[in-house]
């Protein structure tokens, strides 16, 4: 399992890449009718809105830029830090699914959630502030991972220094061993 964030020096691109391929998921699926999500463990099917897909889209960005694992308390952690950088932008049907991830997060870790809380930083805002343009994301994954956590106000590390994936993850990457741990 590849358990730290992506290095700085990573394209947004390549780094995403990596993160839909360790927890199975693809960019194809974005364009799905539905979506899986787990509430406390148990898989459910979500309409897959444009809105909703727009936002899953950068959801995957704060993963990659927070490194926030994607395990019932890593999707808790991220969600809170979405909650309190706005989630204004996203409508009431997919603010409610993040709003629903953060009460998961304060309720399985509470410390994390505070702390994911705390790391957010007051007057912040995340992605999903951006408007969602097609032009911009395409824009936003030529960027470092590095730039990308600078124009979040993210430590050039990461927010966490590890990062664990659900329980239906792949169990060994599908790329060279451990890649992201390169440095290139």
């Amino acid at each position: 399992m590849l358990d730290r964030p992506f290095p700085p020096s990573w394209t947004v691109r390549r780094a995403r890449d990596a993160y839909l391929a360790e927890n199975g998921f693809t960019v194809a699926a974005y364009d799905d009718a539905s979506t899986e999500a787990t509430v406390f463990g148990i898989p459910v099917k979500v309409p897959n809105t444009p809105r909703h897909r727009w936002a899953i889209m950068l959801h995957d960005l704060h993963h990659v830029a927070t490194g926030y694992g994607t395990d019932m308390i890593g999707e808790g952690e991220i969600s809170v830090w979405e909650s309190r950088r706005g989630l204004a932008a996203l409508g009431l049907y997919v603010a409610a699914i993040v709003a629903i991830g953060s009460l998961g997060g304060a309720l399985l870790a509470p410390r994390r959630a505070l702390a994911a809380w705390r790391a957010s930083g007051l007057g912040r805002t995340s992605l999903f502030a951006s408007g969602g343009a097609e032009e911009d994301y395409q824009a936003m994954l030529e960027l470092t991972v590095g730039e990308l956590r600078a124009r979040l106000g993210i430590p050039e590390g990461g927010l966490v220094t590890h990062r664990a994936l659900h329980a239906r993850a792949p169990k060994t990457s599908p790329g060279p061993a451990a890649p992201h741990m390169t440095g290139n």
